[in-house]
């Protein structure tokens, strides 16, 4: 069914709130905005590597008169007051543990079906590599993608970490930042349809939407980024909770 007006009322709610309070934190640069598809649903894939970065992204989306629909970690959906606003915005509660990512997946294609954009981080949380570049993703996006038809749109973006680095708990105002986006062209996964949706087609279209991230996020950052992407279990790290920025889980992040 087409989006409600009150879905679209509530999430004017959100937007009209966050909206001044991020233009008064920082200041945007944009880029590649044509790459985004019209008249069509889509899959944004986004990098992340601190809190803010949903705000970023869609600032960016609303700004194109795009309604954004986030996978969020279901604890959001508990808060007073916000969490009725984010559910009447149609925002779609995710289990940290995992449970219920069935169900989130169908609203998320529902979502797909009425031409909406869905915001799906293929890392799955915070990248715990020291350097913030990609770690080792989820395959839900790929899958959402696969099963429905519908393009994913890589994009990327640097400088909201200067104005709340990862897990710190004051922004940084001044100097004035620049938080710049990138997009990208939709990442072609036509050679995986048609094929069994197994594990293994699964991790290889989903390496491909987190390689076409790290190129734009090479771009941004004019650096190259390092071979593969970083894997939390080979340094022995938990893929939740809070760390610090030597990849150190921190006493509050062990508490979660």
């Amino acid at each position: 069914m087409p989006i409600s007006k009150r879905t679209r009322r509530m999430f004017s709610v959100l937007a009209n709130g966050l909206r001044p309070v991020v233009t008064l934190m920082m200041n945007k640069s944009w880029d590649g905005l044509d790459r985004l598809p019209r008249n069509q649903g889509f899959i944004v894939c986004p990098n992340h590597c601190t809190e803010i970065d949903p705000v970023v992204v869609g600032h960016m989306l609303y700004d194109q008169n795009i309604m954004p629909h986030f996978l969020a970690k279901d604890s959001l959906f508990k808060i007073p007051i916000f969490g009725k606003v984010m559910a009447g915005a149609q925002q779609i509660p995710v289990s940290r543990g995992g449970m219920g990512a069935g169900a989130s997946l169908a609203v998320a294609r529902e979502v797909l079906t009425d031409n909406g954009a869905i915001v799906i981080y293929p890392e799955g949380s915070l990248t715990r590599d020291p350097d913030l570049w990609l770690m080792k993703g989820h395959t839900g996006a790929a899958r959402l993608a696969l099963e429905t038809g519908a393009p994913v749109v890589p994009v990327a973006h640097w400088g909201a970490q200067e104005v709340l680095p990862r897990y710190a708990k004051r922004v940084r105002l001044f100097p004035r930042k620049t938080v710049r986006v990138l997009v990208g062209h939709p990442v072609d996964l036509s050679e995986f349809k048609g094929k069994p949706i197994e594990r293994e087609l699964l991790t290889v279209a989903t390496n491909r939407i987190l390689d076409a991230i790290t190129v734009l996020l090479e771009e941004l950052r004019q650096e190259k980024a390092p071979a593969g992407h970083w894997d939390p279990a080979e340094h022995k790290q938990s893929t939740s909770g809070r760390f610090d920025d030597g990849g150190n889980m921190t006493a509050s992040g062990a508490a979660e």
